[in-house]
């Protein structure tokens, strides 16, 4: 009698869709961005350099957003994307600057850098732990210290500044190390800073809220250099009223 063949029975499927596949694409593309931007930096290429790291902060705002969305998150995706930060973050912005203006106080400035991007490592290494933890008690409308992106867009300010204003005068070099090494310290600060992922817009306000998205997406495109100087002050008095309104308490 001849062995009975079974029927394979269903199988698992063992693919990805292509569409769950688009956060871990995004977080990719945005390491090469990171990567093109030291080597225009290297170049001397210092305005695409800059418009690399900016693209680089905008595919990190939107890779965790429509990973959540498409339920495709992974431990995978979390690896990648904080390594992918502190590339493009920690690493790019310091060394652009490092090429663009500190030739001239090397070792100084190299002590900058590092600083820099040690502090960038720690607030990563910390956002990741208590991320994770479940015993974590805090207020998730606010973070502890400033964000790696937001650190990394405002230690790009002097530059910012010298692309807006072309007949300027370059700042010292001693002072943009100094910058960058204060701006390093509020990463890793204890300073309150503000989370907008629990802002709610109220159905009035919405449609004035997209309006003003709609003009500083215009004013990015017309005039990019100005814009992000603006944001990058108001940022800083956001922070400020933030951690005011966190250590004073109301009068009642």
């Amino acid at each position: 009698m001849a062995g009975s063949v079974t029927e394979p029975t269903e199988q698992e499927e063992t693919g990805y869709a292509l569409i769950h596949l688009l956060p871990n694409a995004l977080t990719i593309t945005a390491i090469c961005a990171g990567l093109s931007a030291i080597r225009f930096g290297v170049q001397g290429n210092y305005v695409l350099a800059v418009q690399l790291i900016i693209a680089a902060c905008v595919l990190d705002g939107l890779d965790g957003r429509i990973a959540r969305l498409l339920s495709s998150d992974s431990k995978l995706g979390a690896e990648l994307d904080s390594l992918a930060d502190f590339l493009n973050f920690g690493v790019a912005p310091p060394l652009v600057l490092y090429f663009w203006a500190l030739q001239d106080i090397r070792s100084a400035a190299w002590i900058a850098v590092l600083f820099f991007a040690v502090c960038c490592v720690m607030r990563l290494a910390r956002f990741n732990v208590s991320s994770r933890s479940e015993t974590c008690d805090q207020d998730s409308a606010y973070f502890q210290g400033v964000p790696a992106p937001a650190g990394a867009l405002l230690v790009m300010l002097p530059m910012y500044l010298s692309f807006a204003f072309a007949d300027a005068h370059l700042l010292p070099s001693i002072l943009i190390c100094l910058y960058m090494v204060i701006i390093g310290l509020l990463l890793i600060s204890r300073i309150p800073t503000w989370s907008f992922k629990t802002t709610r817009i109220s159905r009035e306000n919405a449609k004035y809220f997209l309006i003003g998205i709609a003009v500083v997406g215009a004013a990015l495109l017309t005039f990019a250099w100005v814009t992000l100087i603006a944001l990058c002050v108001g940022y800083v008095g956001i922070v400020a009223w933030a951690w005011l309104d966190r250590e004073i308490p109301p009068n009642r």
